[in-house]
């Protein structure tokens, strides 16, 4: 599984980067999870607010710090 956070460095976006390793960590699952700050990048998957997460290329969430337990559910 590949996880994407969508953003430029902003708070919210440091929180989700944290929260969605702690997702998979808890979860004890295989996954990589990237940083994703390229604008062109973004804007390609059609995110207008950051942060966004994207699972295996789905974008899940946008302009929103997830939980751990939110990210969770998905993973």
């Amino acid at each position: 599984m590949k996880i994407e956070i969508l953003g430029m460095g902003c708070p919210k976006c440091k929180i989700l980067y944290d929260n969605a390793k702690k997702a998979v960590e808890e979860k004890g699952i295989n996954a990589e999870v990237v940083k994703v700050e390229d604008m062109d990048i973004i804007t390609d998957y059609g995110v207008m607010m950051t942060p966004a997460l994207v699972l295996d290329g789905i974008v899940k969430s946008a302009g929103k710090a997830l939980s751990i337990e939110e990210i969770k559910q998905w993973i």
